[in-house]
């Protein structure tokens, strides 16, 4: 925090500057400013502090063109002021905000000084996933060659391009290379033939794998030995699977070296895809569906392996707890936020790990187009699953989650019956059943289409779309039946499951129960029809000990 003395020294610094200054801008706002124009002096600055190798850069509010000062009236309470990091914090690359916002009062006026953040050192600031940089005094777009200027910035060399001099073809395993041959071959139908002729150096070469026969980084990580893993000391290759009880207790783990290009697949085996089941309110009866869809399993691995960044001698871990994957690896994310990788339709322009990554595409282990994570969210939206989750506030740690449940079936009803919603608006569906908070205009958006409801910023899918979805799904949630039409459900159930807990009853006909009656009540109803078929009727016996319950058919059901 800078001292009053501190700021008007500082003040008389920027205000002597030459006009053509790109990290420092002048504003009256004597009254207000334009939110979303502020957005993008807050991006221009950010990139141009960081280009300039300055610490930080300055948006001044009540100073006129000419460098008088006029005071500002922008947003006169100190709460209403201080708010705004968080605002602006909605719309930037990885949630960044001011370092602080000063006010000044001089005899002239008041004086608002806004603290702005170099960028991040390879990371440019975007403002509603557009970079804004200055040219003189104008306010534009910040050309190619200086975004691509900040993302070099972390990458001064590669590292999965080194060679390991006192290696040889030797020290990789031999299973791994066949496996490579093979994986190659897809990759490349057309010299399948010609392949199975080269010798073990050619073809390591042309899979660009081996520098004219040397051994790379790449190569050990890819297909070495696993006692070849101290050629690539002091960092190490190493992907750590780690199981977890619901309690958060460790159950089991195992760590996995060298050549990944076998072992992905092992670690692969170690995690558990159960049968996940869920009502879909068109049909009496739950879908069933692995818990992952292997293949985003497999992407994640496989992006882990490309982009971790080898130097910070750390492990990639795959985190198993019941309902979650949580998969980490080292390095920040190069392309600044995610919204940048899904919306664009090109490849990235920069990689950790160049060397590693063609190799993993020449060997078929990810996309050569860069489509990737893109992919992954078109997949879980289709499987109507929580979005994948990233988390990018660590600039040295890249944390992605994938859950394997439902987590409002609200937003699962509503891809059911919209599957052609645009993957913007699920992204947007998926943050608020996730309690994360949105900008206003995207709620605004969101309540217009009839998706949402609630008070800014406590939001929730809306139920009544969600039921709308289908007319008979509607049909179902407000008609009320008689218990009969409840007990033959649940005898239909067992018949073809064999076995129902009070968990599968509740999800069978909790929502089929009339709107008229609370949550409580709709539990207490289903206790009742249970009760009434094993103690009045006799159709079902429970196998369990009470509390706990597996009701089964009874004999008499049965015969």
């Amino acid at each position: 925090m800078l001292t009053e003395q501190e700021l008007k020294k500082e003040l008389a610094r920027l205000l002597s500057l030459p006009k053509e200054t790109e990290w420092a801008e002048f504003k009256e706002a004597k009254t207000g400013y334009d939110f979303n124009k502020l957005g993008k002096y807050f991006s221009a600055l950010s990139n141009e502090a960081n280009l300039k190798n300055l610490h930080c850069g300055w948006l001044v509010f009540g100073v006129n063109d000419k460098r008088q000062i006029v005071g500002s009236q922008f947003r006169p309470e100190r709460g209403k002021l201080d708010s705004l990091k968080h605002e602006v914090s909605q719309h930037t690359t990885n949630n960044i905000s001011f370092i602080e916002i000063y006010e000044l009062m001089m005899p002239e006026g008041r004086v608002i000084m806004f603290q702005v953040p170099a960028a991040p050192k390879g990371i440019p600031t975007a403002w509603k996933r557009y970079y804004s940089g200055r040219n003189g005094e104008s306010l534009g777009g910040l050309n190619l060659q200086e975004i691509l200027a900040i993302r070099s910035q972390n990458i001064q060399e590669d590292w999965s391009a080194k060679i390991c001099e006192d290696a040889t073809i030797s020290d990789l395993s031999e299973g791994a290379i066949d496996k490579a041959r093979s994986e190659y071959k897809k990759k490349n139908p057309g010299l399948s033939e010609e392949v199975d002729s080269w010798e073990d150096t050619t073809f390591l070469n042309k899979a660009k794998i081996t520098i004219q026969g040397k051994v790379t980084n790449s190569a050990i990580i890819l297909l070495g030995k696993s006692e070849s893993e101290h050629f690539l000391s002091p960092s190490i290759a190493q992907m750590t699977w780690i199981l977890k009880s619901e309690s958060g207790i460790e159950k089991d783990y195992e760590h996995f070296r060298p050549p990944f290009l076998i072992n992905v697949e092992r670690l692969f085996n170690k995690i558990r895809n159960l049968t996940y089941r869920y009502l879909d309110n068109t049909s009496l009866f739950p879908t069933e569906i692995t818990q992952y869809e292997p293949w985003v399993i497999r992407e994640a691995l496989h992006n882990c392996i490309a982009h971790q960044d080898y130097s910070k001698c750390g492990r990639i871990n795959i985190v198993e707890n019941p309902d979650e994957l949580i998969f980490t690896n080292l390095g920040n994310f190069i392309p600044g936020d995610i919204e940048t990788v899904i919306h664009q339709d090109a490849p990235q322009e920069l990689y950790r790990n160049p060397f590693l990554a063609q190799a993993m595409v020449n060997l078929n282990m990810i996309d050569t187009i860069g489509s990737g994570i893109r992919k992954m969210y078109l997949t879980q939206k289709n499987r109507y699953f929580p979005l994948p989750d990233y988390d990018l506030t660590s600039h040295d740690k890249i944390v992605l989650k994938i859950q394997g449940k439902v987590l409002d079936e609200n937003y699962t009803r509503i891809l059911l019956k919209n599957t052609d919603i645009d993957l913007d608006t699920v992204i947007l569906l998926d943050k608020i059943q996730k309690r994360k908070q949105i900008p206003k205009d995207c709620a605004k958006y969101l309540r217009r289409k009839g998706l949402i409801e609630g008070r800014y910023p406590n939001l929730y899918i809306s139920s009544k779309i969600a039921a709308a979805a289908g007319k008979k799904a509607q049909y179902i949630k407000n008609r009320a039946f008689d218990d009969e039409h409840y007990k033959k459900l649940i005898i239909k159930y067992i018949r073809r499951y064999g076995s129902a807990t009070r968990k599968d009853i509740d999800i069978l006909i909790l929502d089929k129960l009339s709107d008229a009656l609370s949550l409580d009540q709709k539990k207490d109803k289903i206790k009742n029809i249970i009760y009434g078929m094993h103690k009045r009727d006799g159709t079902i016996v429970n196998k369990e000990k009470p509390p706990k319950s597996k009701w089964v058919l009874s004999e008499k059901e049965l015969d």
